[in-house]
C-alpha cells in the first residue's frame, strides 16, 4: 500500500491503490508469448508493456498508465473485463479485480459453493416439476430443463439476462407466459427492495437496480412507491408457450437463512398442469444429468450474497 493511500486513510484511495499495483503485478508476471506477441531483442520490462496491456484490452495507452498510478478516474464492468482476459487472470484474480475496481462482474467464473452437485442432480430428478434455485437478487443460480423452458427459452439469453425480476419487467415472452402479470411485478419489486436493505452498499445489488430503472418505466413507478412485501409462495398460472395453461404451486424451500439462496419448486395442482408438465418435459427431452447453471451460479456476488 502507498504512502499516499495510508494518508488519505480513505477505502476509495486504498482500493485504487491496491488495484494499480494488482495490475502492475499481473502484467509483469506475463510473457509477450503467451498473448502472441514478439518479444523482441530490446525488451527491458518485465512481462509485458503498459502500451501492449493497453493494445490487447482496447484501452488508450495514456488511460491505463493513470489506472497503474492509481489516478482518480472510473474503470467500468466493461474494461475491468477486457483488463481480465489481456492479463489471463484466473477465476480467483477476477474476482479480486472486479472488487478493487468496486464493480460487479458481468461474466463472472467463480463457482456459488450454493449449488452443489447434490443440489444439480436434485434438480434433475424433479423432472419433469420446473425447478430452480435462486438467489434473494433473484438471480437463476441453476435450474434443470422443465424450468428453462417454462417462460422462456433461458438456454437462449445472455447469462447477465437470467434474472426472474429484470426477465419479469424486460422479456416479451416471459411477460406474456404470467397470468396477472401487474400483481406479479408488484409483488417481486416488492419483494425485491424488502431483500435489498440488506444489501444497499453492494454493487451488484445496485448494479442491477440501476439496469431495471433504465431499461422499464414500469418497474421505475412501481419502486417510487416505497412497497415491500415478505417472500413466500403462491399458485400461480403460467400460459406455457408449447402446452398451454399451467396452474402451478410456486414454493420455496430455504437453502438457508429467509434472506439467502432457495430452491423454487412448481408442482401441477390439477390433472390438466400435470399432464402439461409432462408433456413439456417430453419436449425439453430428459434430463442428461447435468443442469443447467447459469450466470449466477458463477457470480461472486452470488457468494456474497450467501446465494
Amino acid at each position: 500500500m502507498t504512502t499516499m493511500a495510508m494518508e488519505t486513510g480513505t477505502t476509495v484511495d486504498v482500493r485504487r491503490h491496491e488495484l494499480a499495483a494488482f495490475l502492475r503485478s499481473r502484467r509483469e508476471r506475463i510473457t509477450p508469448e503467451q498473448v502472441g506477441l514478439v518479444r523482441g531483442r530490446r525488451r527491458r520490462t518485465p512481462g509485458l508493456r503498459r502500451e501492449e496491456v493497453a493494445h490487447l484490452s482496447a484501452v488508450g495507452v495514456t488511460w491505463y498508465t493513470w489506472l497503474e498510478q492509481a489516478r482518480d478516474i472510473h474503470v467500468s464492468p466493461q474494461v475491468l473485463d477486457a483488463l481480465a482476459r489481456a492479463l489471463l487472470l484466473d477465476p480467483t484474480e477476477r474476482t479480486h479485480l472486479f472488487a478493487l475496481g468496486g464493480e460487479a462482474d458481468p461474466h463472472p467464473e467463480s463457482p456459488c459453493p450454493t449449488v452443489t452437485p447434490a443440489l444439480r442432480a436434485m434438480l434433475d430428478r424433479l423432472e419433469p416439476l420446473p425447478a430452480c434455485v435462486q438467489n434473494s437478487r433473484y438471480d437463476i443460480l441453476a435450474y434443470n430443463r422443465t424450468y428453462g423452458r417454462l417462460l422462456c427459452d433461458l438456454d437462449a439469453l445472455p447469462r447477465e439476462d437470467r434474472n426472474c425480476i429484470w426477465l419479469a419487467f424486460t422479456n416479451d415472452e416471459w411477460r406474456a407466459a404470467v397470468a396477472e402479470l401487474p400483481d406479479v411485478t408488484r409483488a417481486m419489486a416488492g419483494k425485491f427492495r424488502a431483500s435489498m436493505a440488506e444489501h444497499l452498499a453492494e454493487p451488484a445489488w445496485k448494479a442491477l437496480l440501476h439496469r431495471l430503472e433504465a431499461a422499464s418505466p414500469e418497474f421505475r413507478e412501481i419502486w417510487a412507491r416505497h412497497e415491500v412485501v415478505a417472500q413466500g409462495g403462491r399458485t400461480k398460472i403460467i400460459r406455457n408457450a408449447h402446452v398451454g395453461p399451467l396452474h402451478l404451486e410456486h414454493t420455496n424451500l430455504w437453502l438457508g437463512p429467509t434472506s439467502g439462496p432457495r430452491l423454487v419448486t412448481y408442482v401441477p395442482v390439477d390433472e390438466e398442469s400435470r399432464a402439461g408438465l409432462e408433456r413439456l418435459g417430453d419436449l425439453c427431452g430428459r434430463s442428461d444429468g447435468s443442469a443447467r447453471e447459469s450466470t449466477a451460479v458463477r457470480q461472486t456476488r452470488a457468494v456474497r450474497d450467501n446465494g
